[in-house]
């Protein structure tokens, strides 16, 4: 869950943009593709709007996008062309810190790590499961076939929540 050098200037430089906007920056996305990359910004609502049962609106987002691409085309951090996405983060929400994980404890969520974990059947790089207890450097997952994981945040490469009714 260690962000990339390049998702950490990112951030630096679009976190003032969306603050001003009064939303919180939950997680950036940067995927170069070719000629055309895509950087996809994620913003939540601030706590306070949420205990009040506030979410994100596209006019959230439109004021947003507004925002960050006039402070991307002054920094310019990204060579060549790229394409903008703002967005709240969804019932599936990618989860990018570990105070966003600790969040969670008790959902069920979907990993892909870095290095496989487990012993011989067991062994993955994907785990999805119950989300048990959060540490200072790990989580602890119980998956469907009952297999506890324990997971360190630096060895988590993506994760996100899965959306249960």
């Amino acid at each position: 869950m260690k962000p990339s050098s390049k998702i950490s200037e990112l951030t630096q430089i679009i976190a003032p943009a969306v603050s001003a906007c009064d939303v919180e920056l939950w997680g950036i996305e940067f995927m170069p593709q070719g000629r055309k990359s895509l950087l996809r910004i994620y913003i939540e609502v601030t706590p306070e709007a949420r205990e009040r049962g506030e979410h994100i609106t596209i006019e959230d987002c439109s004021a947003v996008n507004h925002q960050v691409s006039g402070v991307l085309d002054v920094h310019d951090p990204i060579a060549g062309e790229y394409v903008l996405e703002v967005s709240s983060p969804g019932f599936d929400r990618p989860l990018f810190t570990p105070e966003q994980v600790e969040r969670f404890v008790g959902e069920v969520i979907n990993l892909r790590l870095i290095h496989a974990i487990g012993q011989g059947n067991t062994k993955r790089r994907k785990v999805v499961g119950r989300l048990m207890q959060v540490g200072e450097s790990g989580m602890t997952v119980v998956t469907d076939d009952k297999l506890e994981f324990d997971i360190a945040f630096d060895n988590v490469d993506k994760a996100n929540l899965i959306y249960q009714d």
